[in-house]
């Protein structure tokens, strides 16, 4: 799932540039005396520099509320959910550069937002599924780690009344992974048939495709295997690899809102 651009570095030009007009003011106001009344620049330029500069010191060192554009972590997250996310569970990125200040590592079963490994200036939210030597092994849409039995239990076949339109036909199941329970959305017509792409070197070297909607990985050091919680409709690491650890950007940990359905305010993760 895309997520967008973040606005950091925007905010970060912009205490720039208002920072500018505050201190070009100050010294004016030093050598000359205070006009009668305030030039442009300054009403939208110097005196909205703390207010910048303090959006954009939140952003980066505490937290950030993207907003979710598509369904493939579904049902935990809906289209239209802004999410909380938490720069300090992992420790805050310096902008402009891919430099963290770390303060702990994501573990399984967290919802991350990372920039896409092929292309860094988009960020992406999927589920941490794979730790840095752990064996995958996925079956019919459903994850096992380090040889445990598949521990899934269905919850909706999507055909109860007052289902989610988005959910109507679909399977929800609770699945059970070391250290978090969470839900997942299977098409019962695909099955997890998505397979991994072994046409990425990576893969290739560490995945293995059994038979239609099974394989297994063994996710490679400093590296994470990342799922949509929509198994069947999720872009993630089947298609384009594995997470490198300087690419994890926050832990998304409550939806704050979502405008076109209110009941999801301030739903944990």
């Amino acid at each position: 799932m895309q997520i967008g651009f973040s606005i950091n570095e925007v905010l970060c030009l912009l205490s720039l540039a208002t920072g500018a007009c505050w201190f070009a003011w100050r010294r004016r106001l030093a050598r000359l005396p205070a006009p009668t009344r305030k030039p442009l620049w300054v009403s939208f330029g110097a005196e909205l520099f703390f207010v910048v500069a303090l959006m954009f010191t939140c952003r980066v060192a505490v937290a950030d509320w993207p907003k979710v554009p598509s369904g493939s972590m579904e049902p935990t997250l809906r289209v239209g959910d802004y999410l909380l996310v938490n720069h300090l569970a992992y420790g805050p990125r310096l902008p402009f550069t891919n430099t963290a200040i770390e303060f702990g590592k994501p573990q399984r079963g967290d919802v991350v937002v990372f920039r896409f490994p092929r292309n860094v200036s988009e960020f992406y939210v999927k589920r941490l599924i794979g730790m840095p030597g752990d064996v995958v092994r996925f079956q019919d849409g459903a994850v096992s780690i380090n040889g445990a039995p598949f521990q899934v239990e269905p919850v909706s076949d999507g055909s109860e009344t007052g289902v989610r339109e988005e959910d109507r036909g679909q399977w929800l199941q609770n699945e059970s992974l070391p250290g978090r329970d969470h839900l997942i959305k299977i098409n019962p017509f695909v099955m997890g048939s998505m397979q991994v792409d072994l046409q990425q070197p990576e893969l290739g070297r560490h995945c293995v495709n059994e038979r239609r909607g099974a394989w297994h990985c063994t996710v490679p050091p400093g590296q994470y295997m990342m799922l949509g919680d929509n198994r069947d409709n999720s872009e993630d690491s089947r298609r384009w690899g594995f997470l490198p650890h300087s690419e994890v950007y926050g832990k998304a940990v409550r939806v704050l809102f979502n405008l076109s359905d209110m009941s999801r305010f301030w739903t944990p993760l």
